[in-house]
Parts: structure tokens; sequence; C-alpha cells
């Protein structure tokens, strides 16, 4: 397993020349950095273990003005490597870096004392001690303290302790790989550090490389931008390879160029990594009691219930933020810490569970957090944010034995309805239990059980209300039931319709209703209709049986047979509409087409013809011979109408084509 260390400490305590002496790799690159003598952006450098493994090492500024540079190398480091000089002791950047260390949660690490070889034992001996007593009161506590020197002191001549300095490492890089989750299963990323053009070759960015293994030929998505990439060449430690494990890494970039690529950016093989300007983050201020050097800042107090001004350092990004501790989103936990919404100046990259940075303006001391949701609720679902939800959620997301269902639940049950997509970018195929999911979305239990009530006691008050219908419209129930979700929980207006008819599907899965047709109706009731329903449904056949049966509404009216009912009637054939306000009975219908077809076989037959032979009238004869037409049962002539395409061969028998059907001759 390879390791990315990073360094820390002063300026001029000897950084950049121990990694030299370690690795023979200058990590001062830029000329002005070689022409001052000191690191002003993030430099890199790596060596071979004698077991054939590599450490990468990031060597970062150690000047005051260029912490913000510190902590792009920072934020993407699995441990550090603290380095003050003997002759000076710990000062202002180290206790600041060590600050910042502290805050990013790094606990894997080792201190080395360098320029051992320009003071005395006792002088190297207070050195390391009073190392030791600073690192006590952080996440660093305990970790190894090395003496080492590159040669050319005062008190000892060639480089001494690099040989125990290689073995700690060796021992850094067990200890780190021994407590690592495993996570060959995670979508790879990297979060740019360095972007470059190559004459020839396009775009060239460098990062350490997370997650699964990456290979040639991969597409990566560009996190904020949106913009595809494909990994057209992969380099480590500046070999070409087909396939990057975790590490320092470059790519060459096909797709994009060098101005749509910036530091900051991460490229992401999966969809966890989102674009946000808005974060839930839980806060946590570490190490306050630990011992200072005099000319290193006070910290002060955790900052006051509201909104503070500070900078987010996450990954290689930085930006400004606005911190704010109060509303629904924000919560003071058990064990101290607290969650709250960050505001960002403009979009980042973020994930679940990412790390990061807060600097407040001087002399408060940096914040250590963590991202619980770059996607936080927002609208009526902030009503859902209680302090028990907040504390399942940083209780999800902190805790490393915590499963990524078990995660994503406790954001369900925060949002109360998360898309599906969003669950697969957290949990993968480890779909969470407890959860309905409905269509596109995913419902927390409470939302499912309440909306679920409601949709089951609108059926019923329907039923109460509309006593001779089968139930009620399937579509005003989906249109209540998208109502019920959007009060509840926070849905797109555009899936609402969707999801609510998905709730629908599941009630009826699960038998808390039934469906008959285009109706819903009470689990358990009939389809059959009803003996009222039945008798005032019979009463309008008789009544459509008639030559001239009048209007269809007036019909039903005068039958007591509701809408539904005559929809019912009509979809299983047993009356016939002509017209919008015209129908008849199934055997009436049929006994005009069958006296029409036998006129027709003697000869075209005339309206006036057929009105006499049914006993009707004008009206309804017209109707009945434009419905014919239609149907393809008779064709009108010019001397009449006469048999048509529709019209049974053997007979004058005329079974009724289905409803709607044009059966005429295209003209």
């Amino acid at each position: 397993m390879t390791i990315v260390v990073g360094t820390a400490g002063h300026i001029d305590h000897g950084k950049t020349t121990l990694l030299r002496a370690l690795t023979g790799i200058d990590a001062d690159r830029l000329p002005e950095e070689r022409a001052r003598g000191m690191t002003i952006d993030v430099g890199y450098a790596h060596f071979a273990l004698d077991d054939g493994t590599e450490i990468d090492f990031v060597d970062v500024p150690g000047h005051d003005r260029l912490v913000g540079n510190m902590l792009v190398g920072a934020g993407e480091v699995d441990a550090a490597m603290l380095v003050v000089a003997a002759d000076d002791g710990p000062r202002a950047q180290t206790v600041e870096h060590l600050d910042l260390l502290d805050a990013l949660g790094i606990h894997h690490g080792l201190a080395v004392v360098t320029k051992a070889d320009l003071v005395d034992e006792v002088r190297l001996a207070e050195v390391a001690a009073s190392v030791r007593e600073l690192l006590a009161g952080t996440t660093l506590a305990g970790v190894p303290v090395v003496a080492a020197s590159v040669g050319g002191g005062t008190h000892a001549t060639g480089a001494t302790g690099l040989g125990l300095l290689r073995a700690e490492l060796r021992a850094l890089r067990d200890a780190v790989a021994a407590e690592a989750r495993p996570r060959s299963d995670d979508p790879a990323r990297l979060a740019v550090d360095r972007v470059f053009g190559v004459r020839g070759r396009g775009v060239v960015v460098t990062g350490s490389l997370r997650g699964r293994e990456l290979a040639r030929g991969a597409e990566l998505r560009l996190v904020p931008s949106g913009r595809r990439a494909r990994a057209r060449e992969i380099q480590v430690h500046g070999m070409s390879v087909e396939r990057a494990t975790e590490g320092r890494t470059a790519l060459n970039l096909a797709g994009v160029n060098e101005a749509e690529v910036h530091r900051g950016h991460v490229l992401a093989t999966g969809p966890d990594v989102v674009a946000t300007d808005r974060l839930l983050a839980v806060l946590r201020r570490r190490g306050a009691d630990s011992p200072r050097p005099a000319d290193s800042p006070r910290p002060e107090g955790a900052g006051s219930r509201g909104t503070n001004r500070a900078v987010l350092h996450l990954g290689t990004d930085a930006v400004e933020t606005l911190v704010v501790r109060r509303g629904r989103l924000a919560s003071q936990l058990g064990d101290g810490s607290e969650v709250a919404i960050l505001r960002l100046a403009r979009p980042i990259a973020a994930a679940v569970g990412h790390r990061f940075v807060l600097r407040p303006p001087d002399p408060i001391r940096p914040i250590g957090g963590i991202v619980l949701d770059p996607s936080p609720p927002r609208g009526v679902s902030r009503r859902r944010a209680t302090p028990e939800r907040l504390e399942a959620v940083a209780a999800a997301v902190t805790t490393e034995a915590v499963s990524p269902a078990d995660r994503a639940r406790a954001l369900v049950e925060l949002h109360g309805a998360v898309p599906v997509a969003r669950l697969e970018e957290i949990a993968g195929s480890a779909r969470p239990p407890g959860l309905l999911v409905a269509g596109p979305v995913a419902l927390a239990a409470d939302v499912a059980a309440a909306v679920g009530t409601g949709a089951v006691e609108a059926v019923a008050a329907y039923h109460a209300d509309h006593p001779l219908e089968a139930g009620i419209p399937a579509a005003t129930l989906q249109a209540g039931v998208a109502t019920m979700l959007r009060r509840s929980v926070t849905v797109e207006r555009s899936a609402g319709e969707v999801v609510a008819g998905a709730f629908i599907d599941a009630l009826v899965a699960a038998v808390r209703v039934g469906r008959n047709g285009g109706r819903i109706m009470a689990a358990g009731r009939s389809p059959e209709p009803s003996a009222d329903r039945r008798a005032a449904m019979d009463r309008l056949v008789a009544a459509l049986s008639s030559p001239s049966p009048g209007g269809l509404a007036e019909a039903a009216r005068a039958a007591g047979c509701p809408p539904d009912a005559v929809r019912a009637l009509e979809s299983a054939g047993d009356i016939i509409r002509v017209e919008a306000d015209l129908a008849f009975s199934r055997p009436t219908y049929e006994r005009f087409a069958a006296v029409a077809l036998e006129r027709a076989a003697a000869g075209p037959v005339s309206p006036a013809a057929f009105r006499d032979a049914v006993g009707s009238s004008r009206r309804y004869v017209m109707a009945l011979l434009e419905d014919f037409n239609r149907r393809g049962i008779l064709i009108r002539t010019p001397d009449g109408h006469v048999r048509g395409p529709a019209a049974p061969v053997d007979g004058p028998a005329a079974p009724v084509p289905a409803a709607g059907a044009d059966r005429r001759p295209r003209r």
C-alpha cells in the first residue's frame, strides 16, 4: 500500500532539505523557490522502502502567509511528518501547522527534530521534549520523535538519524495500512493540486488518488464544472502505467483544456462527489489546552451561536464561507461538537464524509469538520431537522463502523424523501431496509406511513360521499397524494405526480387499497357494483333501449346512474355511444345495425327508408347512420348507404367494431 505523508513545520526548519536527503528529489520545483531558499507552493517527492513499496511525500510551505498553500497539500494526506529545527525549537508556524493537522483529524505521523548536528545533546533533548509536550494535546499525541541531520554541522559530521527515520516511516506505513478502511470499492477520485499543459499532449493534472484503482482510458467527471474527461495516460512517479492505485498520480486528460481545470477541482468516476454551495457539517474544535510557544496566537472561544465568516479548506480547494449556527439545521451535539450549515461563496466538489478545515479570522484557532450532507434539506424538509435526527446523521457519517446502508438511512430520515440516485451514491447497491421506494424517490418510514394513512382515508371518504361509484378516480387520488407528499417533504414538482403514482401502486401491492380499472377502492371492497348501483345501471340500459331515447345525460340523471357507472356500462359494451350525448343499449343498437344491413343487401338505403324501418325519427337515424359509417358497417354513396368493410360476410348480423374505429375508405 502506498501512503501519502505531508510535511509540516515552521519556515526554514529543513523540511525540503530533509526530503532531498531521504529521496534524492528536490521538492522545490519553482525557480523562485530555489532562488529564495524557501518553499512557496506545494512540492512532491517519493522514495522506495526496502520491501519495494514506496511512500509519497507532500512538501508544504512553512511561511505564515502561505498557510493556504500548506492546506492544499495537507488536505489529501494519510499521515504527517512534523519538522522542528533543533536550534530554533517549536515556533509559530509549527503550532499553526499542528493545529491544522489536528483539525483535519490526522492521527498517524511522526516528528523529526532536524539540524541535530547544530546543537549539543542537552539542547537536542530539550527540543525533543518540547515537541512531545506540544503533540500531547493533539491527534498526533504519542507519535515517535526522531532526531536527524543531513550533515555539515559543528557537533557531528555527515548525515545522522536517516536510517532510523526510514525505519519509522516504514512502521508508519504499516500502521496506516492496518487501520485504513478498505476503499477498493469506493469510486476513484483525485483532488487536483497542479494543472499544466504539455506541448503536443494537452492538459496534465496531479493529485492524490483515492478509492479503487484507475485504469488508462477511464471516463471521469470533473466536479464542480460537470465536464467529462478521459484519462488518456496515467503516470506514477514519472513512469507510465496502465493502472494506478492510491497515491500520488498524474493524469494526461482528453476532453478538456487547461483553462477548464483548476486546483481544487475533483476528478471522479462515481456519482458520490457532487457540486454544491451548501454543506451540512459537524464542527469539532480540538486541542484548545495544548502547550503553545510564546510567539503563537492564543485560541479564542468557539464563537457565538449565529453566523460567522471563515475560509473553508476541503481537499485541495479553498472558498470563503458563511458558517450558520442557528436555525433548524444547527444543533449542539452531546460530545461538544456542533452541526451547522456552511454557505459557500461558490460551488465546490464535496461528498459525504469528506474532512475539512475552517480558518476563521485571527486569532481564532482553526476548526475541523466533516461533511454530513453535501445536499442539505431544503424547503419543507427542513422542518424534519431535529437534534435527534442531526445527532443520528453525525454518528452515522463520522463512525467508521457504520455501514453505507445505515448512513444512507440516517440521511433519508433527516430529509424524509431522497432520490434513489442519491442512495446509490452513498450506499451503492446496499439499499437500506425500512424505506419505501416510490418510483425515483425513497421515502422515510414515517412519511410513507403518514401519506399512506392519508391516501386510505381519502379513498374511504370518497366512498362515503359517492356510495354509488366504484371508487375514487386514480388521477384524483394521485393528485391528492402528490399534494400530501409536497406538504410533508421536499419533492420536485415535476416528479411529484410520478412519485404519487408509484406510491399508489405500492399501496395496491400491499393490499391497503384495491384497483378497479381507473378507480381506486377500499381494500376488500368488491369490484362488483352495489345493488343500488346495479339497479341504477339497469334503469339506464332500459331507458336507452327505446328507438328515441333522448339525451344520455338526462337519461342518466333520471335513472340515478352516476357518471362513472355510465362509463363502466360503455366500457363493458352494455351501451353504445353514437354521439357525445346520445347512446343506445347494445341490443337496440345491434337490432338497428341488422336492419340497416338487411336493407343494404337489397340496394342502397336512404335515411328516410331506414327511419321508417326502425320506427324512429330523423334525428336518431341520421346519428345512427353516421356512426355506422364511422365504424365501417355502412358506406355512404351518392345513391344511399351500402354495406361497408366491417359488415359481416355471411349474414346481416352486425357485430359492433371497437368504439371510435374509423373504417371508412380514405379519399
